[in-house]
């Protein structure tokens, strides 16, 4: 699961990803767990959830660079596209409106694209965070 977001700009409302994974990781209790990864160049934290493990993934870099890190990640963990899912903002929901996508294009957004460029897929799952518009 990748939270897709600006690094430095935590707590805006475009890197809401980051903030869903803070919360799940919370909810995992395994917020403690979050660690620095420099092969991904991400903040990762492992977790479990109805016998699921499951890599928790914040980038450590710009929204339009994401997907390096994901890809990393996703080589280092051996997962598939079809695998992984995207948390991130969506400008055309209401704030706090969410939609769960499978595949498809990047619809304008930066982090989905260069998820969608490093990977050489469009199959990851993508949980839309509504933002609105300013």
């Amino acid at each position: 699961v990748a939270g897709l977001g600006n690094y430095g700009l935590r707590g805006t409302r475009h890197s809401v990803g980051m903030a869903v994974l803070d919360r799940l990781a919370r909810q995992l209790a395994v917020a403690e767990g979050w660690r620095v990864d420099r092969r991904c160049c991400a903040d990762v934290a492992l977790a479990a959830a109805r016998g699921l493990e499951l890599v928790l993934v914040k980038p450590r870099r710009l929204m339009n660079l994401n997907g390096l890190s994901v890809a990393s990640a996703a080589e280092l963990y051996s997962l598939r596209p079809e695998d992984i899912y995207l948390v991130h903002d969506d400008l055309d929901k209401a704030l706090g409106k969410v939609a769960i996508k499978l595949g498809g294009s990047a619809r304008g957004h930066n982090g989905v694209r260069s998820c969608i460029s490093a990977l050489h897929s469009n199959e990851m799952t993508r949980l839309r965070v509504g933002i609105g518009r300013p």
